[in-house]
């Protein structure tokens, strides 16, 4: 596990260069994508790109971490809205590519077949990571066991104070989501997490000074051969420097 401290501009560069590498290298590569505010400057960037013939999307395809249970894709806080309106609706994808878990009638049975479509399709090329102030990846929240694949998770009530901005109140926010385990994202071949803001200096500190456990999910990418994380001075501020 390599760390990267950076400011977030350069941030959303180096990390919007590694999908357009990506990308060009293999045209038809498998990325694993992220929603939340830390991924939306690199999508701006890839959309950039895309406008200008810097890189092509046509045969590439995507699968996202995850959806909360009860929306539809049509909602506005949907997981799927957020990749349609910040990224797919402008660059040059089939949307028949692109994968987002379903937020209806979806099981804990009905989830492992997301890990089996990705699977399926050749595995994730590149995953992009954020993190929650608790250290969660995806939704799996302190406690997730370390081997655990797509399954339903109850939000931590941290959780949903932190995506409580984005809905009118807090009791708008959904209390469960469907989320691609831990086990699920250690199987992509390169994973990028992006850490900005003071929020997230606690869960940096304890990733990059304590031990791999189940209380701090974002902990398991130490066990990862090729994984990055790329953190603003902000969010590095806690580390022994």
């Amino acid at each position: 596990m390599e760390i990267k401290i950076l400011d977030t501009q350069k941030i959303d560069e180096e990390v919007a260069n590694l999908f357009i590498e990506t990308i060009n290298n293999k045209p038809n590569c498998i990325l694993g994508l992220a929603t939340g505010s830390s991924p939306l400057g690199v999508y701006a960037l890839l959309v950039k790109a895309c406008k200008e013939n810097k890189v092509s999307f046509k045969q590439v395809k995507t699968f996202n971490l995850d959806e909360y249970v009860g929306l539809d894709g049509n909602h506005n806080q949907s997981y799927r809205y957020f990749m349609n309106h910040n990224l797919f609706d402008h660059i040059d994808i089939d949307k028949n590519n692109t994968r987002v878990p379903s937020g209806l009638n979806m099981t804990n049975e009905t989830a492992k077949q997301y890990d089996k479509e990705i699977e399926k399709a050749g595995g994730i090329d590149l995953q992009i990571l954020g993190i929650g102030s608790n250290g969660h990846i995806a939704f799996n929240e302190p406690g997730t066991p370390l081997d655990s694949l797509t399954h339903i998770v109850t939000l931590d009530e941290s959780t949903r104070k932190d995506n409580a901005r984005f809905f009118n109140s807090i009791d708008e926010v959904p209390t469960h989501a469907v989320s691609m385990g831990l086990a699920s994202i250690m199987k992509a071949k390169k994973i990028v997490l992006i850490a900005t803001g003071p929020k997230k200096a606690k869960a940096i500190k304890a990733l990059v000074e304590g031990d791999v456990t189940s209380s701090l999910p974002v902990s398991v990418l130490k066990n990862h051969p090729d994984a990055t994380i790329y953190v603003d001075f902000e969010a590095a501020s806690l580390l022994n420097k």
